[in-house]
C-alpha cells in the first residue's frame, strides 16, 4: 500500500464507518495520546522502566502491542493529512530532499555515531 492509497483507505473508512472526521484539534490530541501509548511500550520494552501489573496486554504481546500503537499513530496522522489537504507522498519526498541537502555530511561526520 502506498501512502496515497493509505490516505484514500482511511478516508473511505471514515466515510463508510466513522460518520465523520473528528475535528482537527481533537485528532491532534488523539495523535498525542497514541504517541504516548507507543512511548509507554517503548520505555518498558527498550528502556529502564518495568511493566506494571496493569500493563498485562502490552507485556504479554510487547511487539504486537507496539506495532498496533504504531499503526494507530499512522492512522491519526493520515486523518490529519486528509483533513488539512496534505499530500503526504509529496511532502515526504520534499522532506527527504530537504534532509539530504541539509544533512549530506552531518551524520557521516558525527563522531558520536561512529562508536
Amino acid at each position: 500500500m502506498t501512502i496515497k492509497e493509505a490516505q484514500e483507505a482511511v478516508d473511505l473508512w471514515i466515510k463508510e464507518y466513522g460518520v465523520r472526521y473528528f475535528s482537527e484539534l481533537t485528532n491532534m490530541t488523539v495523535l498525542t495520546e497514541e504517541v504516548g501509548e507507543l512511548a509507554k511500550i517503548m520505555a518498558r520494552r527498550y528502556g529502564e522502566q518495568s511493566w506494571k501489573a496493569s500493563d498485562h496486554r502490552a507485556a504479554d504481546n510487547g511487539r504486537e502491542a507496539m506495532a498496533d500503537e504504531m499503526a494507530d499513530v499512522l492512522w491519526v496522522l493520515l486523518c490529519l493529512a486528509n483533513q488539512t489537504g496534505v499530500d503526504l507522498t509529496a511532502e515526504l519526498k520534499k522532506n527527504i530532499a530537504k534532509k539530504t541537502q541539509r544533512d549530506a555530511l552531518r551524520h557521516i561526520e558525527n563522531k558520536k555515531l561512529l562508536v
